[in-house]
């Protein structure tokens, strides 16, 4: 609100302005002499106003009998009523705040022929040094002016509503009486609640985060008559220069801006989820107080399960993988009146920018899609199998870890023989030679939250995958298996010449008979002459460089005896 003049103080203003300042000029028989007067001057004493001054009274002789500079209390008068010498109403009339005068009272217009006491002898001539401190009028209202407001303005205050503020406190003639800035702490209160002075719940009225504003209070909408112990007298006009830094109502919910969905979105998180997101997080006017991403890392949470602040839990529901947002979480869905730390001061709201980068459920598997099969397909990998495949890993936001691009032969491994992750080795199952799959691998089906070397500690993995060639495997412990059912009498074909022995050419011309024909299966990814020589020395007990029948035992059979010994020795 703004106040507007009259067409009476209009009136004294040029009156003023007429006034020869350099000797005393007459008012009325009064004589007045301005000692110093202030640059600006928005309003100058009226008839009807209430002033506050300091004055010191003395005989022409120079004899002082009368000052409130001695008693250490300015004086409150009104003007136009007849409550004070008609000489001093006229000399106060016309003045401005923080102006200086010397105003002399002739006999008639001060006590007269009778005097005043034994203070004031009769007729005499009365010298007053003023100086104005205060002025108001009681038809004032408090006037308010817009110093500064930012460009972006979400909500402004009304009743009820909590606020944050900076503020400088003066009186008229520019007296300091409080400062949050002094404290290094902005003041906290509920507007229109009766925690504050009137005119202040009136001027913070409409006010935006990052307004400056100028608020006028005359006394009676201030601390009035009683003042304000030794920092505000009584009947002091206020002065509040506010800077607002906070905003929010005590009924307020969180409030979600700037959505950014991904297309698609297979699903939404879910309490219970755990998820890695980065976070900007910021006051209402701007400032930051934290970010993960100068931390180069993600904040990983479970979400809904009262892990983060109420209102963050609540943000993090329903969200996408690559989903942004801006929430704006009331104090008292974050961290309160307490405020957390030298950070985050009490009654603070919170703005955080989210990146969702991937969340998962303990409770996930891993998903495959095959986005391409070839038509025949009668062949498919199982546990033991060596497999070669091309790979690109990447995190769910897209970022590119490692692929199978960067090495000069492809990636191969044998499934079932924790040579990967337990996430891939299960999406590496049952494929065809040619066929192309994405894999989904949750967190505790990969490197967990500690992650690995160039993985995120709980990062969810997608893997696009290709199988280019399959060598069928045999179980652990073996170097070569029967497709069928071996030779009745195998020492028999073994012994190619019939001479009862099998030298390790024989054994080897033999075994890899069975694998070309198909009747048997070597160990794969191991150099085959070093598998036939491996099975030879099993066989070759007594270590004379020949095989004979009563050595020749199958590897069930072993397995068998050593079973039964084992029983045994029970």
């Amino acid at each position: 609100m703004s106040g507007a003049f009259s067409p009476l103080l209009l009136l004294h203003v040029w009156l003023l302005l007429c006034a020869v300042e350099s000797s005393p000029s007459p008012v009325g028989d009064v004589a007045v002499e301005r000692s110093s007067t202030p640059q600006a001057c928005p309003r100058v004493v009226r008839d009807g106003d209430r002033v506050r001054y300091h004055y010191n009274v003395t005989l022409l002789g120079g004899e002082t009998f009368d000052s409130s500079l001695q008693k250490g209390v300015p004086k409150v008068g009104l003007i136009g009523e007849g409550r004070m010498i008609v000489g001093l109403e006229k000399g106060l009339l016309g003045m401005c705040v923080n102006e200086r005068r010397k105003v002399t009272v002739p006999p008639h217009l001060a006590y007269g022929s009778t005097g005043a006491g034994d203070v004031v002898p009769p007729d005499a001539t009365l010298v007053f040094d003023i100086h104005l401190l205060d002025l108001w009028n009681e038809a004032d209202l408090v006037v308010t002016k817009t110093v500064s407001t930012p460009t972006d303005c979400r909500r402004s205050v009304v009743r009820t509503d909590f606020v944050r503020y900076h503020y400088n406190g003066t009186l008229l003639d520019g007296s300091l009486f409080g400062s949050s800035y002094a404290r290094a702490q902005t003041h906290d209160t509920l507007v229109g609640e009766g925690w504050l002075v009137r005119g202040l719940d009136e001027g913070l009225l409409g006010m935006c985060v990052g307004e400056v504003r100028n608020i006028l209070i005359p006394p009676f909408k201030g601390y009035g008559e009683k003042g304000l112990g030794a920092e505000v007298p009584a009947q002091a006009t206020l002065v509040y220069d506010v800077l607002l830094v906070d905003l929010h109502n005590p009924k307020d919910d969180i409030a979600i801006e700037g959505q950014t969905l991904p297309e698609p979105c297979p699903r939404k998180s879910v309490a219970g989820d755990y998820m890695r997101y980065h976070y900007n997080g910021t006051f209402l006017d701007g400032r930051t107080f934290d970010t993960s991403y100068q931390r180069n890392s993600t904040y990983n949470t479970y979400i809904g399960m009262g892990y983060v602040i109420a209102g963050m839990d609540q943000a993090l529901l329903g969200v996408c993988v690559g989903e942004r947002r801006t929430v704006i979480i009331p104090p008292h869905l974050a961290y309160g009146e307490q405020g957390a730390g030298k950070d985050i001061p009490g009654s603070a709201v919170l703005v955080f920018d989210i990146h969702v980068i991937d969340f998962h459920n303990p409770k996930d598997t891993v998903d495959v899609k095959v986005t391409f099969k070839p038509e025949v397909c009668n062949v498919t990998t199982e546990a033991h199998d060596l497999i070669h495949y091309h790979y690109n890993c990447s995190t769910m936001d897209g970022t590119l870890l490692f692929t199978s691009s960067s090495y000069d032969s492809l990636q191969e491994a044998v499934l079932g023989a924790d040579k990967v992750i337990d996430g891939l080795d299960e999406g590496l199952r049952g494929m065809c030679v040619g066929e192309r799959r994405v894999v989904t691998v949750p967190p505790h089906l990969a490197h967990g939250e500690k992650g690995a070397s160039g993985v995120p500690g709980s990062a969810v993995l997608v893997f696009e995958l290709e199988l280019m060639r399959l060598e069928k495997g045999i179980p652990p412990g073996y170097l070569f298996v029967w497709l069928g059912e071996s030779p009745m009498e195998l020492f028999e074909s073994l012994d190619l010449n019939k001479n009862k022995e099998v030298p390790p050419e024989e054994f080897a011309e033999f075994i890899k008979l069975q694998v070309a024909e198909g009747k048997g299966r070597m160990k794969p990814g191991m150099d085959a002459e070093l598998v036939i020589s491996d099975m030879f020395n099993n066989q070759d007990r007594n270590k004379d460089g020949v095989i004979t029948a009563d050595e020749l035992k199958l590897k069930v059979e072993e397995d068998k005896e050593r079973e039964e010994a084992r029983h045994e020795e029970l």
